[in-house]
């Protein structure tokens, strides 16, 4: 299956709301709150220096959505990207796309002499770990840890 990757702005919100709260409800960890990720999409789709959002598209049909967030890394030798979010319809799963998405990215990567690409999976996720490992990620011995700030 052959797919398009359309840079979202915010005529896209409605759209990538639902997506977002269908990866929330599959992820299962993450309460979905419509408020909140409404206004934590409006700055990144205003704010090309933070980071993109793409539509995931079949023939110009949004199948699912991935969101690239970029940092900067002594570690890695400058700049590098997070992708913060990615989900596909599970109708659509397991035909390659994942595969055509990271590839995708990678090319973004790139294309912003970004030096690493990391990601966040669930440790009971082992579907998705597989994917990842598939796809050229590897597992650190570390653990990414997070403190909320107001």
């Amino acid at each position: 299956m052959q797919i398009n990757f359309k840079l979202a702005d915010n005529n896209d919100l409605d759209t990538l709301l639902q997506f977002i709260q269908k990866l929330y409800e599959v992820d299962g960890s993450i309460a979905f709150n419509a408020v909140v990720a409404r206004q934590a999409l409006i700055p990144l789709l205003s704010d090309e220096s933070i980071g993109r959002i793409w539509l995931i598209q079949n023939q110009n049909y949004s199948i699912g959505y991935v969101i690239l967030t970029f940092s900067y890394s002594l570690e890695y030798g400058g700049k590098d990207a997070f992708i913060d979010e990615f989900y596909i319809d599970t109708v659509y799963q397991r035909q390659g796309i994942g595969k055509q998405t990271i590839k995708f990215l990678e090319e973004v990567c790139i294309s912003f002499n970004v030096q690493a690409l990391h990601l966040e999976v669930e440790k009971e996720n082992t579907s998705a770990q597989s994917f990842y490992h598939q796809v050229g990620f590897v597992d650190h011995d570390r653990y990414l840890m997070t403190k909320h700030i107001n």
